[in-house]
């Protein structure tokens, strides 16, 4: 007996081995898009790509590198990616337990009054008591790729868990120096004004003695101050620009608000060259098309799992342990017991929810190949802007510094014509405006090529 029983078990294990073997799974394989004329560019298109570069070699300012390091350290958006790295780790070391069984254990104590009338109370006096100690082991084959697809699946939301990290990086790298630079332009526009406010107290001295002469009336004098006034507000608004600016800086280091140790805007230049490399190497380097794709590989490993549900299922359970009615002999030889049912299972109607699991598993895999494609559009977007924009900045910062050295000459020529009563006091006001208005502006270019740098170094992915 106990022969043909050990004959029978190892037949039901070789069956299981050998059809665990066949598989419905398919294997998954990354979808194929065009990427050529992603984006717009004029370069000819070549392997070397901005984002390759390190970003502290890209930035040269000690001081910027020195806080980037610190936020990636401390930033509470990194924080709460590794938090979720972790938890799609857990779930993934879990997937990958599928393959074993699972193992249980139970101790009762059973107390039961019978009735006397029964016909059990009668053999046992009126009540029984029962010791179980048990071990339950259960364990489904793998025949149609469940399981191997769960973990795939588990493994592709693990690894988009860290693509979601390196993106926040880059987002984080990219707007830390974009701040600072910002922060740096504002100081340099403050010196400016600064200087500027000296020369309007200066020029409301020398109108003041020109009506004191006969050449100007007192509306001259009223102009002039007012124009100095309008200049003490601009300092206002760029002394509060900063502070604002300071306080977005400390919270993306991860710290509450203070002061920012800076360099001087002058001595900030980005020399790399600008190159945006090949179309398709955005596949591989921007964490958001790299994140989509994973999120559709997903899809399709989900997709997988929905279809083995059609499929019939073969499951093994064994129990064994102790069963007594006597405590003493609770643990006696004679006490042992064990079942061992091997199963298979196939599902014939369960109320279309095999059916609807597969309908929408289709439907979130076709969501997530569209999502993946709308990533690599918007990649090519980015890439496409943030040319045009370093293209655009570079072009009117070369403008822009003919017209602050014309404006500046006009203001200083209209100050002398003035006292020669060549020109009249509206003129001179105006000319001093302009430039001044337009030296502002020339420092707002150059962040702004600075920062279409920045801009394009994050589309391209960099920043990791």
């Amino acid at each position: 007996m106990k022969k043909q029983n050990i004959i029978k078990g190892s037949l039901l294990v070789f069956t299981m081995v050998v059809v665990q073997s066949c598989f419905v799974a398919k294997n998954y394989e990354k979808p194929q898009i065009d990427t050529e004329n992603l984006y717009r560019t004029e370069q000819i298109a070549d392997s070397t790509s901005l984002a390759m570069m390190s970003w502290d070699k890209l930035f040269t300012d000690e001081q910027l590198q020195a806080y980037i390091n610190e936020a990636i350290q401390n930033n509470l958006d990194m924080k709460i990616a590794l938090q979720n790295m972790a938890a799609a780790e857990a779930t993934l070391k879990q997937s990958k337990a599928g393959y074993l069984p699972s193992i249980n254990t139970t101790a009762t104590l059973t107390h039961q009054e019978l009735s006397k009338n029964s016909q059990f109370g009668r053999i046992f006096n009126g009540s029984i008591d029962q010791y179980d100690f048990s071990a339950k082991l259960s364990w489904e084959a793998d025949i149609w790729g469940k399981i191997r697809s769960t973990k795939r699946a588990s493994a592709a939301k693990y690894l988009e868990s860290t693509v979601a990290k390196q993106a926040i990086q880059t987002e984080l790298v990219a707007n830390l120096a974009s701040l600072y630079y910002q922060i740096l332009a504002i100081d340099e526009q403050i010196k400016v004004v600064t200087t500027t406010l000296e020369n309007r107290n200066a020029s409301v001295e020398v109108i003041k003695a020109l009506k004191d002469a006969g050449s100007v009336n007192e509306v001259a004098v009223q102009q002039t101050e007012a124009q100095l006034y309008a200049v003490q507000i601009i300092l206002e608004d760029l002394n509060y620009n900063v502070k604002i600016l300071e306080n977005s800086f400390n919270q993306l280091l991860g710290k509450p608000s203070n002061n920012v140790e800076r360099g001087l805007f002058e001595n900030q230049k980005i020399d790399a060259e600008i190159k945006t490399g090949l179309p398709a190497f955005l596949l591989s380097q921007r964490p958001d098309v790299v994140a989509a794709e994973l999120n559709f590989r997903n899809a399709f490993e989900l997709k997988n799992v929905a279809k083995s549900y059609f499929y019939p299922s073969l499951t093994l359970n064994a129990t064994g342990g102790f069963q007594s009615l006597e405590l003493k002999e609770w643990f006696s030889t004679n006490s042992l017991f064990a079942t061992l049912i091997g199963g298979i299972a196939q599902p014939i109607f369960n109320q279309r929810q095999n059916k609807t699991r597969l309908e929408v598993a289709k439907v979130n895999q076709q969501k997530a190949y569209l999502q993946f494609e709308k990533s690599l559009l918007v990649a090519g977007k980015e890439v496409s802007d943030a040319l045009a924009n370093y293209e655009n900045e570079t072009n009117k910062l070369t403008i822009r510094e003919k017209q602050v050295e014309a404006l500046k000459k006009a203001a200083d020529y209209s100050d002398e014509l003035l006292q020669y009563g060549m020109v009249n006091y509206l003129e001179v006001l105006t000319a001093k405006d302009n430039a001044l208005n337009t030296e502002i502006n020339y420092i707002d270019n150059k962040y702004k090529q600075l920062n279409a740098v920045i801009t394009l170094y994050k589309a391209l992915g960099g920043g990791n």
